[in-house]
C-alpha cells in the first residue's frame, strides 16, 4: 500500500540526517508483519540473493528488464556510479552511524548498504539519471506487530534524470511495486516459516 509522505518525513529517522536534500518519490507499506527483534531478518531477504538466479520469478523479470534498459541507453556506466560522478552517503555520516553495522552486501539490488540500526536500514545507488537510496525503517503499529515501511529517496541528475523519473513513473506505479511488493510478502512469510517463528505479536 502506498502510503503519503509525511510517513517517512514525520518520523525521526537517522537518515534525514544524511540524506536530508533528496526528495521523497514514494513511500510504501510492505506486507512483512513481524516481531520487534525481525528486522535484519527482512535486511537480510531485501538485501541477499543471486538476482540473476534469485528463485522468485518477479524479482528475475524486473531486474532483466531494468538491466536490459540500462545497457541500451547507458545509464550504468561506471564512470556514474556513487564514488564517481557522487559521493557516497557514507561520507555524510555522523561518527556513531560510521562506527555501527554498515547492513549486509546486496547482490540482489542494486544497491550499496550505508548504515543499519536496529530499526532503520538506507542503502544507494547513482546513474546516469539519478543519486536514489532506500530506506527501510521498522514501525510498531501499536498491537506489538512491527510493519516495514520502504521509503524511495531521488536526487535526479538534471534534465535528464527528471525526465527520466517522470517517464517511469506510470511504469512503476502499475506494473513494478504491485508485483514487487506482494513478492516481497510472499517471501517473508515463506521466510518466517523457515525460521519457526511463531505470531508477530
Amino acid at each position: 500500500m502506498r502510503l503519503s509522505r509525511s510517513a517517512y518525513t514525520s518520523r525521526a529517522w537517522r537518515a534525514h540526517e544524511v540524506a536530508g536534500d533528496f526528495t521523497v518519490e514514494d513511500v510504501w507499506a510492505l506486507p512483512t508483519p513481524g516481531a520487534r527483534g525481525e528486522f535484519p531478518d527482512l535486511v537480510a531477504q531485501m538485501a541477499g540473493g543471486d538476482t540473476a538466479e534469485a528463485g522468485n520469478p518477479v524479482y528475475r523479470f524486473l531486474f532483466a528488464v531494468r538491466w536490459k534498459l540500462g545497457a541500451l541507453l547507458g545509464l550504468d556506466r561506471d564512470d556514474d556510479g556513487v564514488g564517481t560522478r557522487v559521493a557516497s552517503l557514507r561520507e555524510r555520516l555522523p561518527d556513531d552511524l560510521r562506527e555501527g553495522p554498515r547492513g549486509p552486501e546486496c547482490p540482489r539490488l542494486p544497491f550499496t548498504s550505508v548504515f543499519q540500526t536496529d530499526d532503520e536500514w538506507l542503502a544507494e545507488m547513482a546513474n546516469r539519471t539519478v543519486h536514489g537510496a532506500m530506506h527501510l525503517g521498522w514501525v510498531p503499529d501499536g498491537t506489538g506487530v512491527h510493519r516495514a515501511q520502504m521509503t524511495v529517496l531521488v536526487k535526479p541528475n538534471g534534465p535528464l534524470g527528471s525526465a527520466y523519473m517522470l517517464g517511469i513513473k506510470p511504469f512503476r506505479y502499475v506494473g513494478v511495486y504491485p508485483a514487487l511488493l506482494r513478492s516481497i510478502g510472499e517471501e517473508w512469510e515463506e521466510s518466517r516459516a523457515a525460521r519457526g517463528a511463531g505470531p508477530a505479536v
